[in-house]
């Protein structure tokens, strides 16, 4: 295993747990009077899901 693999695990789990809440905030606002602030969340969200799947990237690289 390389030494940075269990870290970057925990960065993915870690990611994947806040893309979940945002994009549940986000489905909260969604249609209410903060429909800007919903569209923003998802913004975030899609960040965050990019961002997981780079993770999940490096980290299939580092364990292949």
């Amino acid at each position: 295993m390389h030494p940075e693999q269990a870290t970057l695990d925990t960065v993915a789990a870690a990611t994947d747990e806040l893309a979940r809440r945002v994009g549940a905030a986000a489905v909260r606002l969604d249609g209410s009077d903060d429909q800007g602030i919903a569209a923003d969340l998802f913004e975030v969200e899609r960040s965050l899901r990019a961002a997981q799947r780079r993770l999940d990237k490096v980290l299939r690289r580092l364990s292949g």
